[in-house]
């Protein structure tokens, strides 16, 4: 019996040791078969938010030991200080990052090229074109032409560095700087070193073929990737930084701005109104949050108020409408010239401006309007009220001869300039103090 029992006890100990050793071998085998990768799409002018965004990606994926992040990217541009920081941190995260130009029809430009080149790997959808990152001032004034220069040169030995890092054609890399060449994606894999590494239809075909691939790293380290039946993670913005990345567009900035300034005009017209002031002032704080982040050109940002500010004052001055022509000139110039870039994304759109300037005018006509119609209208009150006013003489009135009037439901003492008999009808004609002059009516 003792024996029996040893047995099965060496039985079941034998048993749990099998399959804990399977358990053991099977599970490099299940994290093999299921690697993770975070894949972010980036749909904006790259900024402090977009910025915020794709680094906030990248440590999400080191924290949680990704083989790879793709990021979907399509821009026309943005920030230089906010591409360099991006760069920055794709250099030392420890996943490799790769950048996808997509889909067909989309574009990396300016800021989008230097994030393009400067990736791990970087892949173009069927066409598609990056290139053209020729710097542009970010206070939207002309720079001068050795300034120009400077700057230029800058960003393409930056471009030069990244591509000579990444084993990319940096003669290329250099000439979209210099040039502002652009490249479509049959060139860009065709030249020799190729700028890119894959031409690919989808994130699907992409992984598919990067699975085995050995990629270089920044520093000359060698990651091979395992993206084989890889477990794709979605990393949307947070409504914060939506919010922030939509305003930060040339358009709403510009709403924001004339909205913001509406409503403080207002709050001053009618002093204790509250809301108009708490949302004005909300829409230019946000509006100027967004100008920060936009190539602003201050001459046009001035010229916007310049011409706001004479149209709140053709409320206060007489000047025949000169106010409102000089105040809508300065809103349609100052709108021109707000955003100077090359760029038309960066624009503003003349759908926007037209119908904001014209509702700038509908209100100035309106209220200018109301205050000549209430000046015209004959006082009712006070001293100038009682001119024309109809009353009865109760007493006679002549030259020499005061004598008293019954009027706005008052007696007044009264003089005139002609005989008046008593019960006769008058009309004042002028206001002295306490007695006024009438006349028969």
């Amino acid at each position: 019996m003792k024996t029996t029992l040893v047995r099965i006890a060496s039985l079941i100990f034998s048993s749990v040791a099998v399959l804990t050793a399977a358990a053991w071998q099977d599970a490099p085998a299940v994290s093999a078969a299921a690697p993770l990768v975070y894949v972010a799409e980036v749909d904006s002018i790259i900024h402090p938010v977009s910025a915020e965004y794709m680094i906030g990606t990248m440590d999400l994926a080191d924290r949680n030991g990704a083989a790879l992040v793709v990021f979907i990217l399509r821009t026309p541009g943005g920030l230089v200080d906010s591409t360099r920081a991006i760069v920055s941190h794709m250099i030392a995260a420890k996943t490799p990052v790769a950048v996808f130009v997509a889909p067909a029809g989309a574009r990396a430009a300016s800021a989008g090229f230097l994030l393009t080149i400067a990736a791990d790997i970087d892949a173009m959808a069927p066409g598609t074109h990056i290139g053209a990152a020729h710097p542009v001032t970010g206070s939207g004034e002309k720079m001068d032409e050795t300034m120009a220069k400077k700057a230029a040169e800058d960003v393409a030995a930056y471009a030069r560095t990244l591509a000579g890092r990444r084993h990319r054609n940096a003669t290329l890399a250099a000439a979209a700087v210099m040039e502002s060449r652009a490249f479509t994606e049959a060139e860009a894999i065709g030249a020799s070193p190729p700028l890119i590494d894959l031409v690919v239809a989808d994130v699907p075909e992409l992984l598919k073929k990067l699975d085995g691939r050995t990629v270089s790293r920044f520093d000359g380290s060698t990651v091979a990737l395992r993206t084989n039946r890889a477990r794709l993670v979605p990393v949307t913005m947070s409504l914060r930084q939506q919010v922030l990345s939509a305003i930060a567009h040339p358009n709403v900035a510009y709403l924001l701005l004339s909205l913001g300034t509406l409503g403080l005009t207002i709050e001053l017209w009618t002093p204790g109104a509250v809301l108009p002031g708490v949302a004005g002032g909300l829409c230019l704080l946000l509006a100027f949050f967004a100008l920060q982040m936009l190539p602003v050109n201050f001459a046009g940002l001035l010229l916007i108020l310049f011409g706001l500010l004479l149209l709140a004052l053709e409320i206060k001055v007489t000047s025949y409408g000169l106010l409102t022509v000089g105040g809508l000139a300065g809103l349609v110039l100052g709108s021109m010239i707000l955003i100077d870039s090359p760029i038309p994304e960066l624009q503003l759109s003349l759908r926007v401006v037209l119908p904001v300037v014209l509702g700038f005018a509908g209100i100035a006509v309106f209220l200018v309007r109301l205050g000549v119609a209430s000046q015209q209208q004959p006082a009712i009150t006070g001293a100038a009220g009682m001119i024309g006013e109809v009353g009865r003489a109760m007493t006679d009135i002549g030259p020499e001869l005061p004598g008293r009037v019954a009027t706005h439901g008052e007696i007044w003492q009264a003089t005139s300039d002609e005989s008046i008999v008593a019960g006769a009808r008058v009309r004042v004609t002028r206001v002295d103090g306490l007695q006024v002059a009438v006349r028969r009516d």
